[in-house]
């Protein structure tokens, strides 16, 4: 559930599905956007795989020759300049993304490959060769790049690896665990090691996305407290900003518009990146152009710094480690930011960036795996929005408080809203609003065949479980005839993105006293409702109430019943229309 959710999966893969007592050997996948890491926990140390062209890192393209052939990696990223139109990179950006997101949009204007909508997705198409198109999913890229890194770890270990989630499914592999970005670089760091309770705030700024994370470490025991990010501010929205600035100059020189022509766009996007890989080395690049887009930076990071802060009632002085993680945190400034944030303090950076969330993810297989050099490392993360249903009235009934440790299972017993209902539907949210109008429609599920009872009788039991890779199960049971049925919430269906959800937090904030107000309307109708059809059954009944009064005192209660019954639903075919 991290947190990025896809943006930062790790895959922790089991080479042996045999028995439970014997796993096998255990290696780690970090999943990057733009350049992928897989690492295992050997002979009592993490070793970091290289692949069949001697690189620790592996880039993460995929591209289809004229004659067919598929290019992975290193071999599809250098026919890139010949290729542009076929070769697909960046493509995890685009998972789980609807077609008209704005961010979406955004990066079509400089994604030299096709991009499509499909059933309101984004969808990319290539020539795969012979005169034939295909349209990919963004994950079947994704996974194309995590089958070659599962062939590169078998020819290292000489043996096979089996399957992952959603994009490992198709790359056949077995996930064991996901764990987030920010715990695996503290544990890299060997920042578990450490005497006592710990603050440790991870900055996470890689290719593709940012991340700010603040998590408690104490002997051995790491807890996400919580998390801020932007799934589209990394290095290649920088080299975005870069290519704008040139496109635009030289229309301004020449009266040509080069942003039309994919060769001339590729050749510009690998000057930039280069030229941006020279300057992690300390030389002078465009100093001009990068003043104005650093400061801009500046402030969405030091934004976002704050904003874990607050949210964990913590001061910069409480802070006592800091770590970056991605290969744009190389840069001198973004590393000085860093620092003169935190009143001088120093981050860890001994470990390449690359490879330091791949590093500390080894680290944890090799707990997983039971190697008695790793020590006790147990890792707790957490749901970073309330999940519930919908009940009556539209209002948002929360399970699961926001920021709650997982693993965890909460269930309350809910009922009918009407005389003899048979089916109730379970509409699963996730949200910080009282109504769930305002918050996001996760998914639906019906539960049938309920006996004919009364309004309120049938006891209807519905358990919300999140595990530790924040999948969410929902069940709903009749207690009375055990009937069940139940979802599976995975994190790449139908999930808010890191920037939907501090819209959501921050919009409950800021509307929270007229949200109250409503949400004191609709219950108050709600319990008049109930309170009604309650009266209703009594009058009706001749063994209790309805047995012990007068006829003319029962025809006033039943036309006052009557009356107010008419009365509810009025409002509710006023409040629908």
């Amino acid at each position: 559930m991290k947190l990025s959710l896809v943006a930062a999966m790790l895959l922790l893969l089991s080479t042996a599905r045999a028995k439970e007592e014997d796993m096998g050997t255990v290696v780690a996948i970090h999943l990057g956007t733009t350049y992928p890491c897989v690492g295992v926990f050997k002979n009592g140390r993490v070793e970091i795989i290289a692949n069949d062209q001697g690189n620790r890192i592996m880039p993460s393209y995929v591209a289809f020759t004229p004659e067919g052939e598929c290019l992975i990696s290193d071999a599809a990223k250098n026919q890139l300049t010949s290729n542009p139109e076929n070769t697909v990179f960046d493509a995890k950006r685009l998972i789980g993304r609807r077609w008209h997101d704005p961010s979406v949009q955004q990066d079509i204007e400089f994604l030299l490959f096709k991009v499509v909508e499909k059933k309101t997705k984004s969808y990319i198409q290539i020539d795969v060769g012979g005169r034939q198109t295909k349209t990919f999913a963004p994950k079947e890229i994704s996974a194309m790049v995590l089958i070659k890194m599962k062939e590169n770890a078998e020819a290292y270990l000489g043996k096979k690896v089996t399957h992952a989630v959603d994009a490992g499914t198709i790359a056949d592999l077995n996930v064991m665990r996901i764990i987030n970005k920010p715990t695996a670089a503290a544990i890299a760091y060997g920042l578990d090691k450490r005497e006592g309770e710990k603050n440790i705030l991870v900055f996470d700024l890689g290719g593709g996305t940012f991340d700010v994370s603040l998590l408690t470490i104490d002997n051995g025991v790491f807890k996400v407290v919580v998390t801020n990010g932007d799934t589209h501010l990394g290095g290649k929205d920088f080299d975005q900003h870069v290519m704008e600035h040139f496109i635009k100059l030289y229309k301004k020189k020449t009266g040509k518009d080069v942003g039309k022509d994919n060769r001339a766009v590729q050749k510009l996007w690998r000057k930039v990146e280069k030229a941006k890989r020279s300057f992690y080395e300390g030389e002078d690049f465009s100093e001009t152009l990068t003043q104005a887009k650093f400061e801009e930076l500046n402030w969405i990071c030091s934004k976002k710094c704050w904003k874990v802060l607050e949210d964990s009632d913590l001061k910069k002085s409480d802070i006592d480690e800091t770590v970056l993680v991605g290969g744009f945190t190389q840069i001198p400034k973004i590393q000085q930011l860093v620092k003169e944030f935190f009143n001088g303090k120093e981050p860890h950076r001994g470990i390449s960036p690359y490879e330091d969330v791949a590093y500390g993810a080894a680290v944890q297989v090799g707990v997983l795996s039971g190697d008695q050099d790793t020590g006790d490392l147990v890792l707790l993360d957490i749901c970073p929005l309330t999940p519930g249903i919908e009940t009556v009235g539209g209002v948002m009934t929360k399970l699961i408080p926001r920021n709650t440790v997982v693993p965890t299972k909460k269930s309350q017993i809910f009922s009918t809203a009407f005389d003899n209902q048979p089916t109730v539907t379970i509409k699963v949210y996730e949200g910080e609003q009282p109504l769930t109008k305002d918050n996001h429609l996760l998914g639906t599920f019906d539960l049938t065949g309920i006996p004919p009872a009364p309004c309120g009788v049938p006891q209807i039991e519905v358990t919300f479980e999140m595990d530790v890779n924040g999948i969410l199960r929902v069940t709903a049971e009749d207690k009375g005839t055990r009937n069940k049925n139940k979802i599976t919430i995975t994190n790449d269906q139908n999930h808010l993105t890191p920037e939907d959800i501090e819209r959501m937090v921050n919009d409950a904030e800021k509307f929270a006293e007229e949200d109250k107000k409503l949400k004191e309307c609709t219950d108050t109708r709600n319990e008049l409702e109930s309170y009604a059809y309650s009266l209703k059954n009594q009058i009706g009944d001749k063994e209790k109430l309805g047995g012990k009064l007068s006829s003319e005192d029962k025809e006033t209660m039943e036309k006052t019943v009557e009356e107010k019954t008419e009365w509810l639903e009025k409002l509710a075919i006023l409040k629908s229309g």
